[in-house]
């Protein structure tokens, strides 16, 4: 009992980013003429102790969301708790 209590105090200590995680990233290769456009959708899906896995995070379901018919730029977030035990991964769609 004492070897996963020191393991999971090491871990804790050592590797604090699998503990909880919450970044956002673009999806596109030329963030440099990205123009946004007026709108904006989001649409996600989640999972939970990688055995059940709900809703539509795909492009579009956040433009229809959002009211978008023409995509200008798509960004990814990804929230994390313990290692991915609870997940949640969103699309964010930009355009008009």
């Amino acid at each position: 009992m004492r070897t996963w209590k020191a393991l999971v105090i090491a871990l804790a200590l050592f590797m604090p980013s699998c503990l909880y995680g919450n970044f956002k990233h673009p999806l596109d290769t030329d963030v440099l003429d990205t123009k946004l456009g007026a709108k904006t959708g989001e649409a996600s899906y989640q999972s939970v102790l990688w055995l059940v896995a709900w809703g539509d995070g795909g492009s579009k379901a956040a433009a229809a969301q959002g009211g978008i018919t023409t995509l200008r730029h798509m960004d990814q977030q990804t929230m994390y708790i313990l290692f991915g035990l609870y997940a949640r991964q969103t699309t964010i769609v930009y355009g008009d």
